[in-house]
């Protein structure tokens, strides 16, 4: 874990009120930022013979020197006990120096060791881009805890309720020095959303026993997802792409906007991943890398064509892959240059194209939302709904279609009332 550096200080003092026979009980104290404990050095001097100023006994006698030298090696074992939890990039508490001095193995787990000890489990379990945004939700924790909390970590028993208002508060207000945008409430929750979970994962491993997000209630706005109408869709598949590169990410922004498959899974395909469907056509089946959920889409016309064209590129042929992939940076990054040339403003992603299929591929063409849940994989229909929500084309047709019916009702039973008179 990374520290930032800490104030540290040694005094020795009596403890005067309990003096007994002019004599006081001597203390350690250890002062970490501010915060400090005291240890009992099981030792008593008259306090006639102690220097406060210096912090040591005053006086020629043996006991005197023998009682300075054991104050010394006190100051050095505790200085030790600093250093080694320095070099150990440990969480520095002036507790800690204690249970360090005196043998005791601390049992009680920090916010930000915890969170390093789920991003070096997660390593090799979650995407990068996901990982990533981990160490980005820690970083602001870290400046939480640094600039308005005074401390560079805090135990997990200290978390509560009012940690998690602060914390929101702060992320509100904070306003970043490089280029990046303040949080917006969405992305506030999100960094939320991920402290909860490590949070989850220190109670299931009963290192924390009450959960400070019991009363916490996320807030996040509904936005709606862009994607690309029919119109901007047909003005990227028939643009003339004089580049290479161009052409093929081109290609793999439409498959994905007529199968509806993310980046990664769209990445991890293999020749392998079609099979003949319950209809005798050739489906894709998968699943999601996010979620792991099962996903059988039949194969589109258009998506047929694409995977064709590529069935003997040198790129497939010798990455075994279904399509020629490019990293999800380079990708996006083509599709803005590609979303210029074909004269879109909205700013072009490899989602886009997942959300181009769940809106204007198939729900504004008909599909049952049931369909299109199964075909996106979702594990719950009412993530699917958003994208319901979006399209007013839709419900404008719809509607227009019900208008004609109720007309065309009316016309025929006014039809028959003149018919019986």
């Amino acid at each position: 874990m990374k520290t930032q550096n800490n104030t540290f200080g040694i005094v020795f003092y009596l403890r005067k009120y309990k003096e007994k026979e002019g004599k006081a009980p001597l203390y350690a104290r250890i002062t970490v930022d501010g915060k400090r404990t005291d240890i009992a050095l099981k030792r008593k001097i008259p306090i006639a013979n102690w220097n406060e100023v210096k912090g040591m006994a005053k006086g020629r006698s043996e006991e005197i020197r023998s009682l300075n030298t054991f104050l010394e090696r006190v100051r050095g074992r505790l200085t030790e006990c600093y250093q080694e939890l320095q070099l150990e990039k440990a969480f520095i508490t002036a507790v800690g120096i204690k249970n360090r001095f005196l043998g005791i193995e601390e049992k009680e787990h920090s916010l930000i060791n915890v969170f390093d000890y789920h991003n070096s489990e997660m390593k090799n379990l979650l995407e990068w881009g996901t990982l990533k945004n981990y160490y980005t939700t820690q970083k602001y924790i870290q400046l939480y805890l640094k600039q308005i909390l005074r401390t560079s970590d805090i135990y997990l028993s200290q978390l509560s309720y009012k940690f998690l208002i602060g914390f929101e508060k702060f992320l509100r207000e904070y306003q970043p020095d490089d280029h990046h945008k303040p949080c917006g409430q969405n992305t506030i929750m999100k960094h939320i959303e991920r402290l909860r979970k490590v949070v989850n994962m220190a109670i299931k491993y009963e290192w924390l026993e009450k959960d400070p997000f019991i009363n916490f209630k996320p807030n996040f706005i509904r936005t709606s997802r862009e994607f690309l109408t029919i119109e901007e869709l047909k003005a990227i598949e028939d643009k003339k792409l004089s580049i290479s590169r161009l052409n093929q990410i081109r290609d793999l922004f439409v498959f994905s906007c007529y199968t509806g498959l993310s980046y990664i899974d769209v990445y991890n395909l293999t020749p392998q991943n079609i099979s003949l469907g319950i209809d005798n056509n050739q489906w894709l089946c998968t699943s999601r890398k996010k979620t792991e959920q099962p996903v059988k889409v039949p194969l589109l016309p258009k998506a047929l064509e694409i995977i064709e064209k590529y069935k003997s590129h040198p790129k497939v042929l010798a990455t075994g892959k279904l399509l020629p992939v490019y990293s999800n940076q380079r990708l996006n990054s083509y599709l803005k240059e590609i979303a210029d040339l074909c004269g879109i403003k909205k700013n072009l992603t490899f989602h886009i194209a997942r959300h181009t299929f769940a809106t204007t591929v198939t729900l504004t063409n008909g599909d049952p939302i049931e369909t299109v849940s199964k075909l996106l994989g979702h594990s719950s229909i009412r993530t699917t709904q958003i994208y319901a929500k979006v399209i007013e084309q839709k419900l404008g047709e719809d509607m227009n279609a019900l208008r004609a019916k109720l007309d065309t009702t009316k016309t025929n039973n006014q039809t028959k009332k003149e018919n019986i008179v």
